[in-house]
């Protein structure tokens, strides 16, 4: 069945400046990092996929290795991009990563520029794109020189393959070296893609997020629901068919301690005198003060991107919200 854009897509969703560019992305953008591969059902993704536009979520979140196996996200999302999305391209932001394992031998990970620009190649050719909107750095390199993992991304620009670049999981004083070298090459950094949410808030005790507003960069928080954790999913202890009881991802069992429980039922409390779930609450925390420009979700379902976009209908904290959030997560 052909696929046409709901005419109303744009009527309620948020979209933010990314830090001193011309580019607005969606409050909410949608990462494939899950959910999305060749060991996935196509139709469930297709069905979120359509789900999320619809809504007006026009920025999709990729990287070489999301899958499994790697690169069958990008795989995927090319198929819909040629069914569904084709008349679409440019109403959408494109982002894709490189940095983790791709291939054997010294060449296929980390920061090098043989590895980044060959990397990118193969996920244009997997995408069916000329270019993409936006490129990262996955991760910083302990090994490369930083210059030369700038400059690579410097020339991804400049040959027309990414109309953006940006960095992610960088820490702050790399961050600012790595805005510095890029504001010397001509191609400044638009974005980082940092992990955040109420229960990890690193970017606030390094610096970066100071490094960022002082500079201007926008910022994309991923696992802003810290892999389910902050979902209503976890309030009566550990599923035995959740994330964390298999141990995939980030989320570790180990991880879902009882305090952490005590700690999301006093938050689910908040988030239930606000009428909003705790998935809705932690969103609009992580875009609570504007420095974040967008959320990004992942997602295994229809409802869950539903749930997550309505987070925006209460964006606002009161003093007093936001005070019993911070003894709640600081006890």
């Amino acid at each position: 069945m052909t696929y046409l854009a709901s005419p109303t897509r744009y009527d309620s969703m948020k979209y933010n400046r990314t830090g001193n560019s011309g580019l607005l992305l969606p409050a909410i953008s949608l990462g494939l990092w899950h959910n999305f591969g060749g060991v996935d059902t196509f139709e469930n993704g297709r069905a979120m996929l359509r789900r999320a536009f619809d809504l007006g979520i026009t920025h999709f979140d990729l990287a070489n290795n999301y899958g499994p196996p790697p690169g069958s996200a990008e795989e995927m999302f090319g198929t819909i991009l040629k069914t569904d999305f084709k008349p679409y391209r440019d109403e959408l932001v494109i982002s894709s990563k490189a940095g983790y394992h791709m291939w054997d031998g010294p060449y296929g990970e980390w920061g090098s520029k043989k590895y980044l620009i060959a990397s990118l190649d193969q996920s244009l050719k997997r995408m069916g794109l000329d270019y993409v909107d936006i490129f990262y750095s996955h991760r910083p390199d302990p090994n490369t020189p930083l210059e030369e993992t700038m400059r690579a991304l410097d020339q991804i620009v400049r040959q027309g393959k990414a109309l953006y670049v940006g960095i992610s999981s960088y820490n702050a004083e790399q961050t600012a070296k790595a805005i510095e070298i890029l504001e010397e090459l001509g191609t400044p950094m638009l974005i980082h893609q940092p992990s955040y949410s109420m229960l990890n808030r690193w970017i606030e005790e390094d610096g970066l997020q100071d490094v960022l507003e002082e500079n201007k960069i926008g910022s994309i928080a991923f696992c802003p629901l810290q892999q389910g954790l902050l979902t209503n999913k976890y309030l009566g202890g550990v599923p035995k068919d959740s994330r964390a009881a298999k141990s995939t991802g980030a989320l570790g069992e180990d991880q879902v301690t009882e305090e952490v429980i005590t700690k999301i039922q006093k938050l689910n409390r908040i988030a239930e005198d606000r009428q909003q779930s705790l998935a809705q609450m932690a969103l609009a925390w992580v875009l609570r003060d504007g420095k974040v420009t967008s959320a990004l979700i992942g997602a295994s379902r229809v409802s869950q991107i539903e749930d997550n976009v309505a987070a925006l209908n209460n964006l606002s904290f009161t003093t007093e919200e936001l005070t019993q959030i911070d003894q709640i997560l600081n006890s």
